[in-house]
């Protein structure tokens, strides 16, 4: 929150130089408080311009080459499912059908913040949904509605994707209903990917996300695309696995945030469509066999493609304590997991 409008009147003399300099790409900043007075923003604020420029002091300004045209969230959802192949018990021991409410909220609430981001960005929210009970629907609706995105939710077409699937996996043991059910709804959802325009994030439904987190990915995508000169991958979480082995990476950073290059993830990230269409059979194979691990296929994408991971952590993985690619460190769950309990 502001504690300072910068609200002063320029002097003429002060306005002729934020002119000149402005002809130069400098802008003026007041080191007595911080502030950029020709912009009226602190150096601590966004000062990024969405599709043109990225800015952080004091690195200073970055042209934006690639601009994002759209943005389509696909967010697979079964909330009837406890746990996808363990027993064991979720963080704060709840039933999936509250991580799963949690996590569509919390997307709507990060993109509600980020609501200025869309008035060039075309947004789409679509929700697989395998078996959820009718009130959990009627409460995805109810998150859903009267915003300024469109959305929709669909069934998942199991018996259509769940034939092609192997019954045995990689490890010689047969492939669980559950497994099954996520594996078609990972097929599902790329082949619906195929029709989305430009950026596309696969989201599962026990991901409780930050309120900056679709800001940041959004300009983020933007700035290392256009460093890099190539599409790229963005993982949202910052998962302990990271932390075990004390191996090399690349740190850039992003728009608010330092990101690191992974060459692991989940099946939550964000990807464009260029890199789905270059990809498609790749990706596919982890919705017919069941590897070990079962994102290798995704991780063998990962040795010629840019992924990069934030730090902090953007989006939380609620899943057991003991999971390394479960809930990130240094994170204050029970603030994140209070803020998003969806009141009716």
């Amino acid at each position: 929150m502001k504690q300072l409008k910068i609200k002063k009147k320029k002097s003429f003399l002060k306005k002729l130089l934020i002119k000149v300099n402005r002809l130069f790409n400098f802008e003026i900043i007041d080191q007595s408080n911080y502030s950029i007075s020709d912009i009226e923003k602190y150096g601590h604020e966004n000062l990024s311009i969405i599709g043109e420029q990225s800015t952080t002091l004091p690195l200073g300004e970055f042209k934006i080459t690639r601009k994002v045209k759209s943005l389509h969230i696909i967010f697979r959802s079964c909330a009837s499912v406890k746990m996808l192949s363990q027993s064991k018990e979720r963080i704060f021991s709840e039933e999936k059908k509250e991580y799963s409410i949690r996590s569509l909220n919390s997307i709507v609430k990060s993109l509600n913040h980020s609501k200025y981001l869309f008035n060039t960005i075309d947004l789409k929210i679509t929700i697989i949904d395998h078996e959820s009970s009718k009130d959990v629907i009627e409460k995805y609706k109810k998150i859903l509605n009267n915003h300024f995105f469109y959305f929709d939710i669909k069934k998942l077409e199991l018996e259509k994707y769940k034939i092609n699937i192997n019954s045995i996996n990689q490890e010689n043991k047969k492939v669980s209903d559950n497994q099954k059910s996520n594996m078609s709804n990972i097929s599902q959802s790329l082949d619906l990917s195929l029709n989305s325009d430009d950026l596309i994030y696969f989201v599962e439904d026990d991901y409780l996300h930050k309120i900056n987190s679709i800001e940041e990915m959004i300009f983020t995508y933007e700035k290392f695309s256009s460093l890099i000169n190539n599409e790229l991958f963005l993982c949202p979480t910052d998962y302990p696995y990271l932390y075990i082995n004390p191996t090399k990476t690349n740190v850039l950073f992003g728009n608010k945030s330092h990101w690191r290059r992974i060459d692991q993830t989940l099946c939550t990230f964000l990807t464009s469509k260029k890199m789905i269409q270059k990809y498609f059979d790749n990706l596919k194979m982890m919705t017919t066999f069941e590897h070990a691990p079962f994102e290798k296929p995704l991780h063998d994408i990962f040795s010629n493609e840019f992924c990069f991971s934030p730090i902090p952590s953007l989006a939380i993985h609620f899943t057991n304590i003991n999971s390394i690619y479960g809930i990130s460190p240094n994170e204050n769950l029970n603030k994140l997991w209070s803020e998003n309990e969806f009141i009716e």
